[in-house]
């Protein structure tokens, strides 16, 4: 699969980040649209010939796994430093950069990853206004590898106790070199540097917004769509959602919306949908209740994976039905983010085939002899929010938690029945007004209760329960990609307690998941 095209940044304001595996390599683009510039990701295998066609103003070398001094190891196209634009290398990319430009690079006997002080030991145009010579500052790093002979051209401008050459600089050829991450949190002033590597290195005026992105999808969805129908499959998820306001912007009423209702959402949320698209956005929608149809297929399904494959193909089924109803249509539009395209096009694997197991995230099957429309398909979710923020959707669809698609079936393990569902609805209903009530909603980037497949017997009043149990979790996360637990107060679990097991008949314990979530998909199973 090709990476997509820019969404029309300006002509010389863009950026290419070639990745090399690292598990944060997303982070880069996320900081580097943070400051106003438009970039994209590409593999580092990516064909010379279309890096030049991009004509990037910079190049960015991603972290990876990978050891450079292993025989066929990753490394950047030569091209890359024939380009004549400023290069900077992060962690793995310095390697490689150094490696190919005739330095040096060893296995370190003084590995380090996670937290670690570099000293500043000369001025550098990455340093400008947060770091000065002499300062120890604080970096994250991973390696354990490290640089041990610079190119010619190149200086020292920070070591740490593990790394004689921390950071790097060519300034002649304006290639510079880290061995730690400036797109992680906990290098306080990453952003910064990352800032002055696009702003003040490579000149860049930092003018992409999402408002000139809205300007400039439009007319694109206007060019590729013509006077043909375009239909989309509403989730009641931010992303469909987005993306089916953007289009009808762009084309009207040759949009037609079909919202599959599968009978897995959360209180409330089906309704809302067709609130949202008929009254207040006056798309056409089409509303197919197939709860019954859902709820039959799964009955005996305990399977998490095979829950979720029966969710996407009967998804599937039911969208393509609906739309032979509407005659067919010349178009398909996706909501695909760009995470999803990033780990479609790497060599070197991404988790979200595996994760993502019910989506169709490269669209419906070929028979349906469609051609895609993906307005999204540069964006990551906080990008998506700002659009949708920017187009007039309500916040409270455009700052909703991530919810899967295959809804409260896999808060379910086990076997899915109206009579779970029910009970999940109404504990998790209590848990978000909750959540809702005491300001912490938009702190939080998903929360959701499951349904666990045990029973617990209980002293309620003066009469013994057996009934369910049932779980809260809470996380927080800047990108999706890693998660930790919210740290709720005893007071707010206990009051969320007491409510669900006063007012839900069937549940007589409530436990909160405290654990922390890796890179990778924030699901439960």
């Amino acid at each position: 699969m090709t990476p997509p095209a820019p969404a029309a940044p300006p002509e010389t304001d863009r950026v290419l980040i070639l990745d090399f595996g690292s598990q944060v390599t997303q982070l880069i683009a996320r900081r580097v649209r943070e400051s106003g510039v438009y970039c994209e990701i590409w593999p580092f295998s990516a064909d010379p010939a279309r890096i030049r066609a991009f004509a990037p103003a910079a190049i960015i070398l991603s972290g990876g796994p990978a050891s450079v001094t292993e025989p066929d190891s990753p490394r950047a196209p030569a091209e890359v430093f024939e380009t004549g634009v400023p290069v900077l290398g992060i962690c793995y990319g310095q390697q490689t950069m150094c490696v190919q430009l005739g330095g040096a690079v060893e296995a370190s006997d003084q590995r380090e990853f996670g937290r670690a002080t570099v000293a500043v030991i000369d001025p550098c145009p990455l340093f400008r206004d947060i770091w000065s010579p002499g300062a120890h500052e604080q970096v994250w790093m991973s390696h354990g590898d490290r640089v041990t002979a610079l190119p010619a051209g190149f200086r020292a401008v920070a070591v740490s106790e593990g790394a004689p050459f921390a950071a790097i600089a060519d300034d002649r050829r304006r290639f510079y070199g880290l061995q730690f991450h400036p797109e992680v949190m906990h290098t306080p002033h990453g952003a910064q540097l990352l800032r002055n590597f696009t702003h003040g290195v490579a000149g860049l005026a930092g003018t992409w917004t999402m408002a000139g992105f809205r300007t400039a999808e439009i007319a694109r969805i206007r060019e590729q769509v013509g006077d043909g129908r375009v239909i989309c499959g509403l989730s009641g998820g931010v992303d469909s959602a987005v993306a089916a306001v953007l289009i009808h912007a762009a084309i009207g009423d040759q949009l037609t919306c079909i919202f599959v209702d599968h009978g897995l959402l959360r209180a409330g949320e089906a309704e809302q949908v067709v609130r949202t698209f008929r009254d207040r956005f006056n798309i056409r929608l089409v509303h197919r209740d197939a709860a019954d149809l859902f709820l039959g297929e799964l009955a005996g399904v305990t399977d998490p994976e095979t829950k979720r494959k029966t969710i996407g193909r009967l998804f599937v089924d039911v969208f393509e039905q609906e739309a032979a109803k509407l005659g067919g249509a010349d178009f398909l539009a996706q909501g695909t983010l760009y995470p999803d395209v990033i780990e479609s096009v790497s060599p070197l694997g991404g988790p979200s085939a595996v994760i993502k197991s019910h989506h169709n995230v490269g669209g419906l099957p070929e028979r349906m002899r469609m051609r895609l429309v993906e307005p999204l398909r540069e964006l990551f979710k906080d990008e998506v929010r700002a659009l949708g923020r920017e187009l007039g959707i309500p916040a409270e669809m455009v700052g909703r938690h991530p919810f899967p698609g295959p809804g409260l079936a896999i808060r379910i393990p086990g076997e899915v029945t109206s009579q779970r569902l029910a009970l999940l609805r109404r504990v998790d209903t209590i848990y978000l007004e909750e959540i809702r009530a005491a300001g912490l909603y938009d702190e939080i980037w998903q929360a959701f209760a499951v349904l666990l497949p045990v029973r617990s017997v209980g002293v309620m009043g003066d009469g013994r329960s057996y009934d369910l149990a049932c779980a809260l979790r809470a996380v927080t996360s800047t990108d999706g990609m890693t998660a930790d637990v919210y740290p709720f107060e005893a007071s707010f679990l206990a009051r969320v307690a007491g409510r669900i097991v006063n007012e839900v008949r069937g549940i007589n314990r409530v436990t909160y998941d405290i654990t922390s979530k890796p890179p990778g998909t924030i699901e439960w199973e």
